[in-house]
């Protein structure tokens, strides 16, 4: 199948060809928004690692991959047939929107962006980064509990409301809820799976209680759209008049599914590398305190073998003491009476 072989954001008036499994490797299409952002996200990012290596500074490739891996799973869903076919088959958006929300934003979390940045910038770009970092913006839009009212809810506005038909009629807003996707899935997944500096410290447990908080959500929301009778955006989707793939409602019971499936399959993929990562920050700080015991006994025992070497040399302060009393001569005024 030819690449570009739908205009953007296909309407009922474009030639929508049949999504086969070929297709699923070769449609691809350019869009003016997503496609200068993914060129743009690689660049930076490639430019930061090739400063550290030419000042000689480390910066490991699992990072690299981390965030090339985001990158390609971006261009698929926003420019290869996920973004293609997004406005066809409301299964292909839900797939679409899990990627956006969860698995990228993961994948990114784990290249340790603001890190690069930290280490490649200099002066003022570095300063003023580090204020936006702990700045009052940050801290209320990065906010762990509001981060994840905005993942619990989002689903329910979206599918919910005339938001995602009005998202499927209009091109800039199909765009900007992609883009908003995409952030909100940074903001809340970043500081807490990420190793990037954050205006948040969040302890591991409350960490995997907030990824636990939003399990039933997705659950739920994806078992309605699989047991409802009315089809969400339904003159949009009747309005392709498909022959073939999956029925309306059938595609509908399948995008339920998929959100039900991927959201909890990936909230319990990071709650278990949340869990490796607390054992190992307590194995880390176990060792760390039995560290800080030896050097304490190690002082103390110098100490006292320091004490034991002066009573060997001089004697124990008691007989310094009477030592140095009968020893002092008497004032050169003082007569001897007979």
């Amino acid at each position: 199948m030819p690449i570009w072989p739908l205009p953007q954001h296909a309407s009922a008036t474009s030639d929508v060809q049949p999504l086969t499994l070929l297709g699923l490797l070769t449609d691809w299409q350019w869009d003016w928004f997503a496609g200068p952002m993914l060129l743009i996200l690689v660049g930076v990012y490639l430019w930061g690692v090739s400063v550290l290596r030419r000042r000689g500074d480390a910066w490991s490739p699992s990072r690299t991959a981390f965030w090339m891996l985001g990158m390609a799973q971006l261009a698929y869903a926003t420019l290869g047939p996920l973004g293609v076919y997004d406005t066809v088959l409301f299964s292909v958006h839900m797939v679409q929107h899990m990627m956006l929300s969860m698995t990228i934003p993961v994948a990114l979390a784990q290249g340790a962006p603001i890190t690069l940045a930290l280490r490649s910038l200099n002066g003022r770009l570095r300063s003023g980064l580090m204020w936006l970092i702990h700045s009052k913006l940050a801290r209320v839009l990065l906010f762990p509990p509001l981060t994840t009212a905005a993942m619990i809810l989002m689903p329910f506005v979206l599918y919910t409301s005339g938001l995602y038909d009005l998202t499927l009629r209009n091109p800039v807003f199909h765009d900007l809820l992609h883009l908003w996707m995409l952030l909100m899935g940074s903001a809340f997944f970043m500081p807490l799976v990420g190793p990037d500096p954050a205006p948040w410290k969040v302890p591991y447990p409350i960490r995997i209680l907030l990824f636990f908080l939003t399990m039933p959500f997705h659950a739920f929301i994806g078992t309605m759209l699989m047991g409802s009778k009315t089809l969400v955006s339904e003159a949009w989707y009747l309005s392709f008049n498909r022959t073939w793939g999956p029925s309306p409602m059938a595609d509908q019971y399948l995008a339920g599914g998929i959100l039900w499936a991927t959201g909890d399959f990936t909230m319990l993929g990071v709650m278990s590398a949340l869990f490796i990562g607390w054992y190992r920050q307590s194995v880390r700080e176990a060792r760390r305190v039995d560290r800080q015991l030896d050097r304490e006994e190690r002082a103390l025992a110098g100490h006292e073998q320091a004490a034991d070497d002066q009573v060997q040399e001089h004697g124990s302060p008691q007989e310094a003491g009477v030592s140095g009393a009968t020893m002092q001569p008497l004032p050169a005024n003082t007569r001897t009476e007979e």
